[in-house]
């Protein structure tokens, strides 16, 4: 039975950032297999990702993971490049916009000086300043807006997935294009990864990042991993007016959109909770569309009160249903199984720092750089959420 130092169920943004950052630290010079079962990344969640950066967030721990994910991507072109060849990923840096109400004021310049202390560039624009900053926004209700005009925007992420994939092969990670079907536990560790095509490979270490698949495969260890797949929708729609440039914007009921570099704009809402099962199928709800998304756009933008739906696509969150953040952790029973799961629609910002922090607990049995202690499995176990607090209210 051949064998690795590292198995890694899943290659897409967490698994091949994982692969990465195993491949190219100093200290590690093992074997690592990625095994994913869909190459192509067509029903992959990153794939079907807006691929949206930022850093206004309200926990210490996701902020700086998402620092360490601007400083990546920004020297992409370096740290991907392969035999001299820079690696093109386009970072459209138009920035991310959330509406505050009154209520929310409190929460919103919390956030904003926590985020400012740790390096996030975002302000406060208050009402009476938004008509001039923001001609195209109607400010009725609301109080200010907490704006990142620099470090947020979004990137492609399907151009990612390859670009981590290409770089780790290169640095001698093996991807196998399999799947995952069992795993076998003895004396509490993971010795072997069984694979539908029939074979077996053993393994020092196990890293889940399956995505919202990640459930079944913690289950394969007997192990009670709470995530699930949540579906959301991404409608893209066309407008006469152009509002230009645009950044992503988030109203105080949830709903999101943003213009499109090449043209257009989507937008989308998270579904509330009793319209929100765990589910596998890819079909989209327009009345969603109809009845939330476009009403909240045609108030808050007057230009889109005539628009025309083009498309829409669904994808899944890797949903936490306990807090909605990300576990990142090895298995306190189970000692060479390690998470790197839960990130509830942030995966693609979120992966270089999430890759890393793996990485470190592989190598060095805990956290180097960002100390993640947080973000453990014990927390999920427990039912102790460790919750956001945002600025962005459910509808």
């Amino acid at each position: 039975m051949t064998s690795y130092d590292v198995v890694i169920v899943g290659g897409g943004v967490i698994g091949g950032s994982t692969a990465y950052h195993l491949a190219a630290g100093a200290d590690f010079d093992g074997s690592v297999l990625v095994v994913e079962k869909d190459p192509s990344y067509e029903f992959a969640s990153c794939a079907r990702s807006n691929g949206s950066i930022r850093q206004q967030f309200s926990l210490p721990e996701n902020i700086a993971i998402c620092l360490y994910g601007l400083e990546f991507y920004r020297n992409a072109h370096d740290w991907l490049a392969v035999d001299g060849e820079a690696f093109d990923l386009p970072f459209t840096e138009r920035g991310y916009l959330f509406m505050a109400t009154e209520g929310r004021v409190a929460v919103m310049e919390s956030n904003n000086a926590l985020q400012r202390s740790m390096g996030g560039k975002a302000e406060i624009v208050w009402a009476d300043d938004l008509p001039a900053r923001f001609p195209w926004l109607n400010p009725e209700g609301l109080a200010g807006v907490s704006f990142g005009a620099e470090g947020e925007g979004w990137i492609d992420p399907y151009t990612l997935v390859r670009g981590y994939r290409r770089k780790a092969r290169a640095l001698g990670v093996e991807y196998r294009d399999d799947e995952v079907t069992g795993l076998r536990v003895e004396g509490g560790r993971v010795t072997a990864v069984e694979l539908a095509s029939g074979v077996a490979v053993g393994c020092g270490a196990v890293v889940n990042a399956a995505g919202y698949h990640a459930g079944r495969v913690a289950a394969m260890a007997g192990i009670d991993l709470p995530v699930e797949p949540r579906k959301r929708y991404v409608y893209a729609f066309d407008c006469r007016e152009r509002i230009a440039p645009m950044p992503q914007c988030f109203t105080p009921n949830g709903v999101y959109v943003r213009a499109e570099t090449g043209g257009g704009y989507i937008a989308g809402v998270s579904p509330p909770l009793e319209r929100d099962p765990p589910c596998w199928d890819y079909d989209v709800e327009y009345c969603l569309f109809e009845d939330v998304v476009w009403p909240e756009l045609a108030h808050r933008f007057p230009a889109f009160e005539a628009i025309k739906l083009r498309n829409a696509w669904a994808c899944h969150y890797d949903y936490n249903p306990l807090d909605e953040n990300g576990i990142v952790d090895s298995h306190p029973e189970v000692r060479n199984f390690h998470f790197a799961n839960g990130f509830s629609g942030h995966g693609v910002q979120q992966s270089p720092a999430a890759g890393r922090a793996v990485a470190e607990l592989i190598c060095h049995g805990g956290f180097r750089t960002i100390d993640l202690s947080r973000l453990n499995y014990a927390r999920i176990a427990k039912g102790e959420a460790l919750r956001e607090v945002e600025i962005v209210e459910a509808f």
